[in-house]
């Protein structure tokens, strides 16, 4: 079994953002493969997230995204449960990165937004980033409106 370091711990919880005993024992199951340690991080990670569907969510924010000169633009409505996750650099790159979708794609509905492929990687869906965002900040979160306006 490889010896797992600080160093090694510092520098996987940097990319994932996860607690320092998550990381330290994601390390040390992939007997110290960072890159089976990621995947073990994001299945726990999905797995918590999973348990916390069914929690309030009684904060969030509304964020708007304009493109092409303001000759379209989105607006979502996305919610957690603490105003502190709300107001997160995470939660807000995830409010950031659906709108982009919004415009981009052009969703129907909310159903529609998180069955496409995100458009930055085309191998995770848009619900797929939604539930890694919420295993990172350890909340539910939830995309409850969309609005897409265009001239």
């Amino acid at each position: 079994m490889s010896k797992v370091t600080m160093k090694d711990i510092k520098k996987l919880r940097d990319e994932t953002q996860a607690g320092i005993m998550e990381v330290k024992k994601a390390l040390e199951e992939a007997k110290g493969d960072e890159k089976k340690a990621k995947e073990i991080l994001k299945r726990e990670g999905l797995t918590k997230a999973a348990k916390r569907a069914d929690k309030a969510t009684g904060e969030g924010q509304i964020y708007s995204y304009i493109h092409n000169g303001g000759r379209v633009g989105a607006m979502v409505e996305v919610r957690c449960e603490t105003d502190f996750v709300a107001k997160g650099d995470v939660f807000q790159k995830l409010c950031k990165e659906l709108a982009m979708q919004i415009v981009s794609m052009n969703p129907k509905n909310v159903k529609d937004l998180l069955k496409q492929d995100y458009i930055r990687d085309s191998s995770k869906k848009m619900e797929d980033l939604v539930k890694e965002t919420s295993a990172k900040v350890k909340e539910n979160i939830v995309v409850s409106k969309i609005v897409r306006l265009n001239i």
